[in-house]
């Protein structure tokens, strides 16, 4: 059995632990491992490395992925298919790793429809992938976040001053909850609830009367404002991806600069940005990634292919890669709940 392992999509800390449990574990049922470089682009490319223990010496602790990556797409014409096709021939593997989020684990999901044997496992700092309770890399970016919120929140006190923290979350607001909730905001904002300026700003009047003249406001880079003209999406840049995505952010920068108009206060923004997904990643992802790693090669020792790796509560089950196509796993109800307790 010859094994190829990818990661595509955006980098987390954890990539490499997955990498590394792959691979060990392969060598425990005697498979050869394959590296495939940049995510699908490197079947494009016919971009591989032989993998052995050696190459993966030391990797546990680093972040980002000795792989590389990138958002290349397949499916996106013909052409490019045709190339995925030669290349995936040329690799002489029987069967895919995929470690990816929502479009990584989307093209796998492809792929296993059209008789290529495919598991996925699942990261994203953004843990918007349904069927798992959390993804690789989410508890190192809310670990990175809280830190900085911490940071941020004397020198607001300090200074008396409203502090504007944007986050990244694109679609969901699982890493604003989490990081916001465990920081100690006074504001978080999310986009599966557009929000009104004037209830942003009421909360934070009503910190000033009871005697607390500092404020943190924590927004995901996807949060909407609602103005009389509908709800307000903010683009860093109009381009899109290979899947179709625009680059979100800026929302910070404008919050800051109209909760200042509006309530007379001094008001800052810091955007974290690619910071919170970069550097060594926490234990907790250390170890998820190479429970999902080891499970992975499980799944294809006994022919269960078409799957993703998953995390329900404490055990790792395998589910349906198309189960999770298509959907988004929005952040809890009762959980944003307890956060809104400790608004204002």
């Amino acid at each position: 059995m010859k094994i190829a392992v990818l990661t595509g999509g955006g980098d987390c800390p954890g990539l490499n632990a997955a990498i590394r449990a792959v691979v060990r574990r392969g060598e425990s049922y005697s498979y050869k491992i394959i590296g495939v470089r940049e995510g699908w682009r490197g079947f494009v490319d016919q971009n591989f490395i032989p993998f052995d223990r050696e190459k993966i010496t030391g990797i546990l602790p680093l972040g980002g992925t000795i792989l590389g990556t990138s958002r290349t797409n397949p499916y996106k014409d013909s052409k490019t298919m045709e190339k995925f096709k030669t290349g995936f021939t040329a690799s002489g593997c029987d069967v895919v790793i995929a470690i990816g989020g929502e479009d990584t684990l989307g093209v796998a999901s492809k792929l296993s429809q059209d008789g290529y044997k495919v598991v996925g496992i699942p990261k994203t700092i953004d843990n918007d992938l349904e069927e798992t309770d959390f993804t690789i890399g989410f508890q190192t970016a809310v670990a990175i976040a809280a830190e900085a919120i911490d940071r941020i929140h004397t020198t607001a006190e300090s200074h008396n001053r409203v502090m504007v923290v944007e986050v990244m979350g694109r679609h969901v607001g699982w890493l604003a909850t989490y990081a916001g909730l465990g920081a100690g905001a006074d504001v978080i904002l999310i986009p599966e609830r557009p929000f009104h300026l004037d209830d942003v700003c009421g909360i934070i009047r009503k910190r000033t009367k009871n005697g607390r003249r500092f404020s943190i406001v924590v927004v995901a880079e996807g949060a909407k404002m609602v103005r009389k003209e509908g709800e307000e999406t903010f683009l860093a840049s109009s381009r899109k991806d290979e899947f179709g995505h625009v680059q979100l952010g800026g929302i910070g920068a404008v919050l800051a600069k109209e909760i200042e108009a509006k309530t007379g206060y001094e008001s800052r923004v810091t955007v974290l940005g690619h910071v919170q997904r970069g550097g060594t990643p926490v234990v907790a992802d250390r170890i998820l990634a190479s429970r999902f790693g080891v499970f992975a090669v499980d799944c294809i020792q006994k022919k269960n292919f078409g799957v993703m790796t998953a995390l329900k509560g404490n055990q790792i089950v395998a589910v349906p890669l198309e189960t999770i196509v298509g959907r988004l796993k929005t952040v809890d109800s009762e959980l944003f709940s307890i956060a809104e307790v400790f608004f204002g």
